[in-house]
């Protein structure tokens, strides 16, 4: 095998780090010369001023040092044109048009709406730490922060002032913790900007989000919904038929009945209420370990029986979380709480061995068998 022959295939295993696809398939790999030692690469980046630049080049270099014969590399960076741009929108879209991955019938991707009667209960941090855990144990798990009007879950991700990398129409997801995350927060010019959004056009944002983003194969996605019973809520059952929703409350019973709202609204549009979970819950006192119920108790349980009653199934109570100062401390910081506190860990580690890990189903799924 020639030298020119190895770079190529050495080439060949250096993934692009947003589209994890390897770059001679998407086109990126404009020239290999071999000379004297010496290997010149020439990369077309999809994009002028490709964050992603330092890290193509070292993954490549990486690479290349294991062929005995090049003492040196040159890489040359280009920028694609409009026709190499679609070809490699048309690749990672499967040849099809803009389409939402997650209502296609062979889609294998579980959607979870995380849906809440009323805002303050901790809805987006139970989001984050899930889809932290969830990636922690090898899932591909992506969150689009549907919370069109409060978005949190930039920082709560560790990525605020974070950009989508853009083809064109078609963005890369930012990735922090393994998880792939969209919000209306990336899009808008300024942090502090307001969101005035009404009626179809909020369908329609969220249309785009889950359309135009490139998510690649996903086992789980999240939606962090806004809280009560809007528009968002609706569309996701009307764009997502398959999708599912988990209800957060707190332990105070008053909260319990503004939670059933969330599902009852789900139930109307036939979404499958899933699941309870309790934040906010009884802690220990730091000093004498007596139980502390801060928010009273029972929200969780009331809520459960209600969404039971209502659905003429059983919705469990999958978790109660204890209120942790640290929760709110990591969520400040950007580093969610699942990834330094083992006690937590473990109860969301509980949630996804009740809802999220479980055998893929070939139930129709076309299998493209003639016959």
């Amino acid at each position: 095998m020639s030298t020119v022959e190895l770079i190529n295939t050495a080439l060949a295993t250096v993934i692009d780090p947003e589209l994890h696809k390897p770059l001679p398939e998407l086109g990126m790999v404009e020239s290999v010369e071999f000379s004297n030692g010496l290997a010149k690469i020439g990369i077309l980046l999809t994009i002028v001023g490709c964050p992603m630049k330092d890290r193509l080049k070292s993954d490549i270099t990486k690479s290349l040092s294991k062929i005995n014969e090049i003492k040196s590399i040159e890489i040359n960076f280009g920028v694609m044109n409009e026709e190499q741009r679609n070809n490699v929108k048309k690749l990672i879209r499967g040849g099809r048009e803009k389409f939402i991955p997650f209502a296609q019938p062979d889609s294998l991707t579980r959607v979870l709406g995380i849906a809440s009667g009323k805002g303050g209960v901790g809805k987006s941090s139970v989001t984050v730490n899930l889809a932290v855990a969830a990636a922690a144990r090898g899932l591909k798990v992506g969150i689009l922060d549907a919370d069109v009007y409060g978005h949190s879950i930039p920082r709560l991700m560790g990525i605020l002032d974070k950009r989508p990398t853009a083809i064109d129409q078609t963005f890369i997801p930012v990735e922090n913790y393994g998880v792939k995350v969209v919000s209306m927060e990336m899009f808008k010019p300024e942090r502090s900007d307001p969101v005035a959004y009404r009626g179809p056009l909020l369908h329609r944002v969220l249309e785009q989000l889950l359309s135009d983003a490139y998510w690649g194969d996903l086992d789980l996605l999240l939606l962090d919904l806004p809280p009560g019973t809007g528009d968002i809520a609706i569309s996701l059952g009307q764009l997502i038929p398959t999708s599912e929703i988990i209800v957060v409350t707190t332990p105070q019973i008053a909260a319990a009945e503004v939670a059933e709202r969330a599902g009852r609204i789900a139930h109307q549009i036939k979404q499958p209420v899933i699941g309870v979970i309790e934040n906010m819950s009884d802690t220990a006192c730091s000093k004498c370990g007596e139980k502390i119920s801060i928010f009273g108790s029972g929200g969780g349980e009331e809520t459960s029986r209600r969404l039971s009653e209502l659905v003429g199934a059983d919705v469990p109570l999958l978790a109660k979380i204890p209120f942790n100062a640290k929760l709110r401390e990591g969520g400040d910081e950007g580093n969610p709480i699942v990834l330094t506190d083992q006690k937590v860990m473990a109860i969301f580690d509980g949630i996804l061995e009740k809802i999220i890990i479980r055998p893929k189903s070939l139930v129709g799924v076309r299998l493209n068998i003639n016959t």
